[in-house]
């Protein structure tokens, strides 16, 4: 099992072809992705448990509005078996995927780079899906501290070690399109809660009854699906050959584009140049301006335009809210802007970093971030007007650069410090992306809030807040355009190189066979050209399943 398990096992020979590890990765990142959408299972679970009269039980006491008091009440929820859990008591488990993905990669992003994709791809299956029954458990037993412990920290592990196990791989088969490549699969991450929401919706109300509400056994069948989607994923991962390049493509000259190394930084260097903590801001500016305000996506277009949303545009929120037909009309119309924004996010991530491929990195951020504050402040002056379709537009463009953020910055590490540990890199800089999951919604509803408090009308509150989110751009700018190339006293020798190769287990083309025509050799292989559509058709039907349900969601907002 541990030869089937090495890196050298799964060295491609000359017959395989790179195309099939795009959709091994989009597997595993499909299944991960779903974290985003655990959304849909807060209302069910906190109705949970019901009364004698059918009705749910009261919350678990969380004492008064303050944080502390909150903290209070969810020690208590964490063991008790005779109340609901509130929104805050659940969302935490959240918070966990996302601050222990940062710190999973972070801490185990040198181990994966000497395991392989494959090993690193199997402990993420198990602990992701693992979580899931585990969570299952802990619904089933009602006890919160299981779910926190099994989706949230088991589960968050098995994010971070899910994300990153493909990045290197797909790197290195795609040398000649590293921001597309790296853009198919974390394509897969943001468009996991698009396919995995609108299943769970429907698997809750199959199982549903008078006493259960059908999430445990919910969370049992997604994670008997994710199962074999992630061990499908993780066991076509293939890496290729030391010195193996795609057929007829030449590595562009160091003189013609010093913004691409030529050579490799080793992973307890990479934190010590400038250029690492240059795109650890770059990232977290670009992340903090986005996820706040995309998390808030349905109430800020409710509370900005009101009535006019649903056909009366003289009516503002306060009133709607008060109204129950009302306020679903305009919930309605609030849940299909986020699903449109939902796939501009998604589909962001493929075209802004296959585009990188051609602009340059450097160039694409300086993009998202000037257009990011235009579009900031183009909401914050049409929002004054009620232009829906301008306010909508730009945040498309917003989601877009968000998703596009993720996917490009792989390629992006890749271009400054080699390919060699490009995994672990972007493992540790992913801690940036935890401190933007802090830092953007407490910016966004810190500010929401005292505006609230202050009497602000709803249609006001958030030009502020737009202009804010724009100077958090305005920082990445700057990041950027002091990102230069690595100096070379930070790259290593040959010698350092080869010895990194022989710890890792990397098989050179010399001992591997003659991988340079792997290309030709399988595109003139018929049953390797059935496996490789087989392999697509099993990522993209769920894909287009997902796109299609989004979509009737969305078409809402055009009624």
């Amino acid at each position: 099992m541990s030869g089937f398990l090495s890196k050298e096992y799964i060295t491609a020979n000359p017959n395989f072809n790179r195309w099939l590890v795009p959709p091994a990765a989009l597997a595993v990142h499909l299944s991960i992705g779903m974290a985003y959408g655990f959304s849909v299972f807060w209302k069910p679970l906190g109705n949970a448990l019901v009364g004698e009269d059918g009705k749910p039980l009261a919350a678990c006491a969380a004492g008064a509005t303050t944080f502390a008091d909150k903290l209070s009440g969810t020690a208590t929820a964490l063991f008790a078996t005779d109340c609901n859990w509130t929104q805050f008591d659940l969302g935490w488990m959240y918070t966990l995927f996302f601050v222990l993905l940062g710190c999973s990669a972070a801490a185990w992003g040198g181990w994966l780079e000497r395991a392989g994709p494959r090993k690193a791809g199997l402990v993420a299956t198990l602990c992701w899906c693992g979580g899931l029954m585990i969570s299952a458990y802990g619904v089933y037993t009602h006890q919160l501290w299981m779910m926190w412990l099994g989706s949230g920290v088991i589960g968050g592990i098995g994010l971070g070690l899910g994300y990153i196990s493909p990045v290197s791989t797909l790197i290195k088969w795609f040398p000649d399109r590293r921001g597309m490549a790296t853009g198919m699969a974390i394509m897969g991450f943001g468009g996991g809660a698009m396919i995995g929401s609108p299943i769970a919706t429907k698997l809750m109300t199959y199982f549903a009854t008078p006493s259960s509400v059908g999430v445990w056994e919910t969370f049992v069948v997604l994670g008997a699906i994710y199962t074999v989607f992630m061990l499908f994923g993780s066991l076509a991962y293939r890496v290729p050959p030391v010195g193996w390049k795609p057929a007829n493509w030449t590595p562009p000259a160091a003189k013609q584009n010093a913004m691409i190394a030529t050579r490799h930084v080793h992973l307890k260097n990479a934190h010590k140049t400038p250029q690492f903590w240059l795109l650890w801001i770059v990232l977290c500016m670009n992340v903090s301006a986005g996820i706040g305000i995309i998390g808030a996506a349905a109430p800020m277009l409710q509370e900005t335009f009101g009535g006019a949303l649903i056909g009366q545009p003289g009516v503002g929120f306060d009133v709607v809210k008060q109204d129950a037909a009302l306020a679903a009309a305009a919930a309605s119309v609030g849940a299909g802007f986020v699903g449109l924004i939902s796939i501009f996010n998604i589909f962001g991530r493929f075209a802004w970093a296959t585009s990188s491929d051609k602009l340059g990195r450097k160039r694409t951020y300086y993009i998202f971030f000037v257009l990011g504050a235009m579009m900031y402040c183009t909401a914050t002056y049409v929002a004054g007007f009620k232009s829906l379709a301008l306010f909508v537009g730009s945040f498309c463009v917003i989601a877009s650069m968000y998703g596009g953020g993720f996917a490009t910055i792989p390629a992006y590490l890749a271009d400054m410090f080699g390919t060699q540990f490009v995994g672990a890199i972007h493992g540790r800089l992913l801690t940036a992306w935890s401190t933007a999951g802090i830092l953007g919604p407490v910016v966004v509803n810190y500010m929401h809030d005292t505006g609230i408090e202050a009497g602000v009308p709803f249609d006001q509150i958030y030009a502020p807040i737009f202009l804010t989110l724009a100077g958090l751009l305005v920082i990445g700018f700057i990041a950027n355009l002091l990102v230069k190339p690595v100096a070379d006293k930070y790259f290593m020798t040959d010698a350092e190189l080869a010895h990194e190769h022989k710890l890792a287990h990397d098989k050179s083309i010399a001992a591997n066979g003659n991988a340079a025509n792997i290309n030709a050799v399988s595109a003139k292989s018929g049953s390797t050209l059935v496996i490789t559509t087989l392999a697509w058709a099993l990522v993209l039907v769920p894909i287009s399943y997902g796109v299609w349900s989004t979509v009737q969601k969305t078409w809402v907002l055009f009624n």
